[in-house]
């Protein structure tokens, strides 16, 4: 274990985070508000401590392994939420350090779950500081990094092995770092074109920035206390079409520009259209008597759809009134999720397809026990590996759902409430239902329960190994 390189990259973490505290600071400035004090010295605690990391016993060696990359990763996201939650309590926004860290991860997880009952009286540094968590957290922090600081010995490829999302991770172009800078080249064009759009539908600047950062990394936090439901239809609509965008597999995007758009339009992508439609057209006939007209039933289908598969969390009614198969077919598309390779979060739409053609592949070879079959997606076999790496996260996922849900429970919530939640959580989602439904907030649960579902956020975004490895013994030895 190269205990100083791991040391070393936390360290570069955390001087980027300082850097990152200076877009609440120039907010701050530009609003005169006085908590440019409380980003400045965090931002100052932040280099003091990556100084430290950095340059006291420099690692001899770059070379950096699988567990390596694992520790990094799962390390880095924990020092850049402890660190994160600074501002909230150097400017009394949220006192208590653990609800601070709490709304740090869930911005940083891109959940969008808040213990805060209301936002709008926030000081607008703060507000942004959340937002911009979400676009940073989105691609990955490490990702980010790695465009400017690259590694040797192939480190690079394990950190994004183990930050990316997906049951496998490919690079698009020979270089790492040239992939990296690809993939934040999409993000932030399209980080972009949203916030456009967003000013020509009547937002404010401000308003647009936030909306386009909070939507870009799926995150959800709003800066009204009804989300986007005092919005106009366009502005929704926008949203909902960008939520859905940014879902996507990222390399699909370099594949459609590159020209090879069937590869762009793979199975996973296909699939993804597939299931957005169905629920849409579900929710949509079974609330058309709750509006006006079925525009309005189709519309707020389609944006509470988009927020929930893409784990975004916006919202511009409470789904929690709907109909029972209307809220059924939203808990299990928040178990679906979005595409690999997305900003999105959930199990993932190649991750269900793989375990469904897998299943049916063990029914046809129980009938004929002699046939050799494999699991193939885009007619193209897929490796045993990536098979086994599926089923092995499945069961860490039920394990560590049902964990979450018998620890949580002690706080003596409905089921229904800890379920959603739990469900939220590990699919950083950030709304559940009844207690933790779109309108109410998770400041009534326990500091223990509030631990879990931390934990639960940054297993949840990333993708559960790299958390898990740190709890076994074996990932420290030399």
């Amino acid at each position: 274990m190269n205990y100083r390189m791991i040391k070393n990259v936390i360290g570069w973490i955390l001087l980027f985070e300082a850097g990152f505290f200076l877009i609440p600071m120039v907010t701050a400035l530009v609003y005169a508000e006085k908590e440019i004090f409380s980003f400045g010295l965090s931002a100052l605690i932040c280099m003091a401590a990556a100084s430290i990391l950095i340059f006291v016993a420099k690692p001899k060696s770059k070379t950096l392994y699988s567990r390596e990359g694992f520790v990094i990763v799962s390390l880095s996201w924990i020092f850049l939420s402890l660190f994160g939650a600074l501002p909230f309590v150097f400017s009394n926004t949220i006192p208590n350090y653990v609800d601070a860290l709490f709304e740090t991860v869930s911005g940083f997880s891109t959940t969008g779950a808040s213990i805060l009952p209301a936002v709008e009286h926030l000081p607008r540094s703060i507000l942004m500081w959340r937002s911009f968590t979400h676009w940073v957290g989105g691609m990955g922090v490490l990702v980010f990094i790695m465009a400017f600081l690259p590694l040797g010995g192939g480190g690079n490829m394990h950190i994004m092995k183990a930050e990316s999302t997906g049951a496998s991770v490919s690079k698009l172009v020979p270089r790492i770092k040239t992939t990296a800078l690809i993939l934040y080249t999409i993000y932030l064009s399209l980080t972009l074109l949203q916030f456009i759009l967003l000013l020509c539908g009547g937002m404010s600047v401000f308003e647009s920035i936030n909306t386009a950062f909070a939507t870009a990394g799926t995150g959800g936090f709003g800066i009204k206390n009804d989300s986007m439901n005092s919005y106009s239809s366009y502005l929704q609509i926008v949203t909902a079409v960008f939520m859905l965008l940014f879902s996507i597999n990222f390399s699909s995007y370099y594949l459609a520009i590159r020209g090879r758009f069937k590869n762009a339009f793979n199975a996973e992508v296909r699939g993804f259209i597939v299931i957005v439609v169905t629920a849409v057209a579900l929710i949509t006939l079974n609330i058309r008597g709750m509006f006006d007209s079925l525009f309005e039933s189709f519309k707020h289908s389609l944006f509470t759809v988009a927020s929930i598969i893409s784990t975004s969390g916006f919202s511009t009614v409470d789904f929690d009134l709907w109909p029972e198969l209307s809220k059924t077919v939203i808990v299990l598309i928040m178990f679906i999720g979005a595409c690999a390779g997305s900003t999105g979060g959930g199990i993932k739409v190649s991750r269900m397809i793989i375990l469904v053609k897998g299943a049916f592949k063990e029914l046809s070879q129980m009938l004929h026990p002699k046939q050799v079959k494999k699991v193939t997606m885009d007619k193209r076999p897929v490796e045993h590996e990536v098979v086994r790496s599926v089923n092995a996260y499945i069961v860490c996922f039920v394990l560590i759902f049902v964990v979450s849900l018998v620890l949580i429970s002690f706080d003596n919530k409905g089921l229904v409430t800890n379920f959603t939640a739990v469900t939220s959580m590990l699919n950083n989602i950030g709304p559940g239902l009844s207690e933790v439904g779109p309108t109410q907030n998770y400041a009534s649960f326990s500091v223990f329960s509030k631990i879990v579902l931390i934990f639960d956020m940054l297993a949840g975004r990333l993708e559960l190994f790299p958390m898990l490895l740190l709890f076994k013994p074996g990932t420290w030895k030399k």
